[in-house]
């Protein structure tokens, strides 16, 4: 049986975290928020609403003191703090181990490397300098793209870098991934949840339209226009390790 005495606490208070305190409703879950204003889109829609920075580690180890499950609509929070809360008993989905990868695409790709996902050839970088130098030095070819580690999200974060040209224009500061630009044909997203019995129930793929030059996504087809045994493919991919991260599936 639920118990709707619970209170959820949701990092973030943007649109998913108003679709989260929606679909919670029907069943009266007590759902609360921290980010910075309450007049963000989840504000109107929580029960109890905390103003406060989900990147600070005060503010999240404060907001957690009472809360009986937390979880995140955006993965660049203070994990620091949702590990204390983890030691202290507090429910927390997805694991802030789990999190420390997801908010790292570098971890991420070194995570797919180590568990044979498939992913493009990759490289770690400092910053944009020693991806430079790697240029210069011919040990990294054009085209590729470019990814800073962190912070990235709907279109940022990501630069295409095909030629000289582009290294003037585009190159991104920071830390960074390199990896080779890959052929995609179809660029599919599939969900896998896991509950605590470890039983596993995955969404179907769906299909998006990204814009070429903004690296967002316009569009998002569901049912997605694939073959079914590309669809049990993609599944079957992301049933592996659901709980790390929904997993992208591209090239299709």
């Amino acid at each position: 049986m639920f118990d709707t005495t619970k209170k959820i606490g949701i990092l973030g208070g943007g649109q998913l975290g108003k679709m989260l305190c929606l679909a919670a409703a029907p069943w009266d879950f007590k759902m609360c928020v921290l980010d910075a204003s309450p007049d963000f889109p989840a504000g109107p829609f929580s029960a109890e609403f905390t103003s406060g920075n989900f990147n600070n580690y005060e503010d999240v180890l404060a907001f957690g003191q009472d809360k009986d499950v937390l979880t995140i609509e955006i993965e660049h929070v203070n994990t620091a703090a949702l590990h204390k809360l983890e030691q202290d008993g507090k429910i927390i989905h997805p694991a802030p181990a789990a999190l420390d990868i997801i908010k790292d695409k570098g971890l991420q790709k070194e995570f797919y490397q180590k568990h044979a996902i498939p992913t493009p050839e990759f490289h770690l970088f400092k910053d944009e300098h020693a991806l430079l130098e790697a240029i210069e030095k011919n040990t990294l070819h054009l085209p590729i793209v470019q990814k800073t580690r962190t912070a990235g999200y709907d279109g940022r974060g990501v630069a295409v870098l095909r030629t000289d040209a582009d290294l003037k224009t585009k190159l991104l500061k920071g830390p960074c991934l390199a990896e080779a630009l890959a052929p995609i044909q179809t660029e599919l997203a599939v969900i896998a949840a896991r509950n605590a019995s470890d039983e596993v129930r995955v969404f179907p793929a769906v299909e998006m339209d990204v814009h070429p030059e903004a690296n967002l996504v316009e569009f998002l087809l569901c049912p997605a226009r694939i073959k079914p045994l590309v669809a049990a493919q993609a599944e079957a991919l992301a049933e592996r390790y659901p709980g790390v991260r929904h997993m992208w599936f591209a090239g299709c």
